[in-house]
């Protein structure tokens, strides 16, 4: 699902930052704001538009970068297939030297070990500590979050360390809020592997864990140092969370972007097929 997950992505993406990034923020992001074009031209855009300090590599597989231009708080989007072989991607954006890998019993056994090779690299200097929490909405609660400050604090991590969320939107939630809290804030890497979290939930530094009475009501806006889109992790999704990702891009297309939509028509098959 290569170059046509990562146009998808390219597009959904820059929309999903221009609907859901707090509106002081929106005036200062009018590249992403104003476009309204097929995800194969948008995507060129929106590589020009990254801030140099921001470009991959010379031979980086990275397809498109989204720039998301937040001032202080600005940070990248990269999409592209196999990123988690590129261990510069993520050491680039690495505050100190103790990394926090959160993430679940479903994606633990597929990426963990290959996300800590990416994070230690060429790297002997950093260590990686990780917590696997249950998979699942319904452990999107304060007694698991609490797992994740259990294990920071039994680490000893200080405020130069970097949380680094690996899994779905109920992880990239709990990571982020975890990050937001732990010690006044620290620093906080988005690597999504399910399609809602790579055009939604991991965009906009949206994070929160459920109450009783509602969803999300418990969270803050906490901006990621970056957000890395490996396409190939869609490979291992469940085909039900992948129409699940599809739709929810689908009507972002219907809401702000009708040649999008259109591309999405011409291409559904290959994207359900994913290819």
């Amino acid at each position: 699902m290569a170059a046509t997950a990562s146009s998808f992505l390219a597009a959904a993406s820059a929309s999903c930052v221009a609907i859901s990034t707090p509106s002081p923020s929106r005036s200062s992001c009018p590249h992403l704001l104003r476009a309204n074009s097929p995800a194969t031209s948008l995507r060129s855009r929106l590589v020009s538009a990254a801030a140099p300090a921001m470009q991959p590599p010379v031979e980086s597989r990275v397809s498109t970068v989204v720039d998301v231009d937040l001032g202080d708080r600005s940070y990248p989007i990269y999409i592209g297939p196999g990123l988690l072989d590129e261990p510069d991607l993520l050491q680039r954006h690495v505050i100190g030297k103790r990394l926090l890998v959160v993430t679940n019993t479903t994606v633990a056994p597929l990426y963990l070990e290959k996300v800590t090779w990416a994070l230690t690299h060429d790297n002997p200097n950093v260590s990686v500590e990780s917590v696997i929490l249950p998979d699942g909405e319904k452990y999107k609660v304060m007694d698991t979050l609490m797992k994740v400050f259990h294990k920071a604090v039994e680490a000893r991590l200080d405020r130069r360390c970097t949380f680094v969320a690996l899994g779905g939107g109920v992880i990239g939630d709990m990571c982020g809020l975890a990050a937001s809290a732990f010690l006044r804030g620290v620093n906080f890497i988005q690597i999504p592997t399910s399609l809602m979290a790579q055009m939604d939930s991991s965009v906009g530094g949206k994070t929160a864990i459920n109450h009783p009475l509602g969803k999300n009501l418990i969270g803050t806006f906490y901006q990621p140092q970056c957000v890395l889109i490996d396409t190939e992790t869609l490979n291992t999704l469940p085909d039900r969370e992948l129409v699940s990702g599809i739709g929810e891009v689908v009507k972002l297309a219907l809401v702000r972007d009708a040649p999008f939509f259109e591309w999405q028509e011409k291409n559904m098959t290959a994207l359900l097929a994913r290819l």
